[in-house]
């Protein structure tokens, strides 16, 4: 697995690394700053949790972990 660039709209927000069996969001946008350094277990799922944060950006980091986003 290697270095992935997320973009949302077309603008590249952050990057996903590999770490251990998971993904790491880091970003590059401020937009999306609660979420650098989560941990993710797909791109799709970094995206998911960033167009939430975008659509709601009082959301606590919290709301978004993987975990909540799964049982949405």
């Amino acid at each position: 697995m290697q270095k992935q660039v997320i973009e949302i709209g077309g603008e590249a927000v952050g990057v996903v690394v590999p770490d251990e069996d998971r993904l790491k969001f880091v970003a590059v946008k401020y937009s999306v700053w609660d979420l650098d350094s989560q941990r993710f277990s797909s791109a799709d799922e970094v995206r998911m949790a960033i167009r939430r944060l975008l659509n709601d950006p009082s959301a606590s980091t919290r709301a978004l972990s993987p975990a909540n986003i799964a049982a949405a």
